[in-house]
């Protein structure tokens, strides 16, 4: 937990980096604490998990488990209309 505080603020300008490149079109942690939710558009899965691999989390070993699933939103607010 302590070496997810200290890497937290990098991981958090990373992330905003890409919310402003809108790449990362929502993010926040799971109320139960366990673990977060990151949608992001992106041409491909392999394409997501590669971007994924520059996270500091990721490059600090933090990140337990990831779990990569393709959605495709038909209606609501990440809809093209």
């Amino acid at each position: 937990v302590a070496a997810r505080d200290e890497v937290r603020p990098d991981h958090r300008a990373w992330l905003s980096e890409l919310v402003a490149a809108g790449t990362v079109l929502s993010t926040g942690p799971y109320a139960d604490g366990s673990g977060a939710l990151i949608l992001v558009s992106a041409v491909d899965e392999d394409t997501a998990r590669t971007l994924f691999q520059s996270d500091p989390f990721a490059r600090a070993g933090l990140i337990d488990s990831a779990r990569f699933t393709e959605w495709t939103p038909v209606m609501g607010a990440f809809t093209a209309s």
